[in-house]
């Protein structure tokens, strides 16, 4: 088990940017970069004995900071914060202060702002074999939330074939603070579209949107509806071919405990993906927006070629009360455990 640093020769806002590699004793390998916490690579064994990346991104660093990219971006493999999904209005109030964050298409805050932690440089703290610690500290007022936050993210390769991401954050005043991660996945050995991988998720209800995707605060069953995936289907069984899937479901579990999110299997290269987390949301997203030239292999990623499940605290939390508080106070952690488990089916 070994991890390696790789120097790209890129600055960003006067910070280095690196690679991070991780490589575990059966030869699973993934690649983070420190710019924007990107998963880049994680490559696994399939059952066939191919080696096989399982996620959407660039060979190249560069690529990711490009115009042609950043044109039409979809958040390929970054973490996002401080607020991930919609705040609705960009608008939310704590201990009666006001404030304003900025709007995207439709007038909502989208992934933190403008440029949310996805565009960061972090810090590379430690590496201990087979892990890297990544921290980023967010000055009082960046994207208009209130506080100085740190955040320590570390990613730890197992043997069993586990990617495991442990947030942590503390702040100095309070702030709203709503973290996940938003990988792209692809579990067919040629890529192309998700339609038929088979999704399993332990999720029996999913949360109302409004026309712009912002959860209003209701929760609707997901019993004969087209987001019931209790038993598992193909993502394709019954999905709208023009809209696929991008809707929160709220997990059955007791609050805080790490469990399955879901489970998504694809049968020529035999791959299962298994996503565990301590958070009580799985937002599942199935890539409508796609449109990415020349990705690995010079492969273009097109509307349904990959699938996201973010775990996270439910969207616009922090202006619906019935729902779990997203507020961090200074003297308490916020703290998140999400695993990405491969196995084959």
């Amino acid at each position: 088990m070994k991890t390696k640093l790789i120097k790209t020769g890129k600055i960003i806002d006067g910070k280095e940017v690196l690679g991070v590699e991780l490589t575990n004793t059966k030869g699973t390998y993934v690649k983070i970069y420190n710019y924007g916490a990107i998963i880049s690579k994680f490559i696994v064994t399939n059952k066939n004995g191919e080696k096989q990346d399982i996620v959407l991104g660039f060979d190249d660093f560069d690529q990711y900071v490009s115009e042609e990219y950043l044109a039409n971006y979809p958040y390929l493999g970054a973490v996002i914060g401080r607020y991930a999904n919609r705040i609705k209005n960009g608008r939310f109030t704590i201990d009666g202060e006001v404030h304003q964050l900025s709007q995207a298409k439709g007038g909502d805050c989208l992934h933190g702002g403008d440029t949310g932690y996805d565009k960061r440089v972090w810090d590379v703290l430690s590496t201990i074999d087979p892990s890297v610690t990544l921290q980023y500290i967010s000055p009082d007022g960046e994207e208009n939330f209130p506080g100085n936050l740190t955040i320590q993210l570390t990613f730890k390769l197992t043997d069993e074939d586990e990617l495991i991401l442990d947030f942590k954050a503390t702040t100095d005043k309070a702030t709203a603070i709503n973290l996940t991660h938003h990988g792209y996945f692809n579990l067919a050995p040629a890529g192309g579209s998700v339609a038929k991988h088979h999704h399993r998720m332990p999720a029996s209800n999913y949360l109302e949107q409004d026309d712009n995707y912002v959860v209003t605060g209701k929760l609707i069953p997901v019993e004969g509806t087209h987001h019931d995936f209790l038993g598992g289907k193909e993502f394709d069984a019954d999905w709208d071919p023009a809209e696929g899937y991008d809707q929160t479901y709220v997990l059955d579990k007791e609050y805080g405990e790490l469990t399955l999110a879901s489970e998504t299997t694809e049968q020529t290269g035999g791959l299962k993906l298994s996503v565990y987390t301590t958070e009580p949301i799985a937002h599942l997203y199935t890539a409508k927006y796609l449109n990415v030239k020349h990705g690995k292999e010079g492969r273009n990623y097109e509307p349904f070629g990959g699938f996201c499940v973010e775990t996270q605290h439910h969207p616009n939390a922090i202006n619906i009360p019935e729902f779990p508080g997203t507020v961090l106070r200074p003297g308490e952690t916020y703290a998140q455990t999400t695993i990405y488990k491969v196995e084959h089916s």
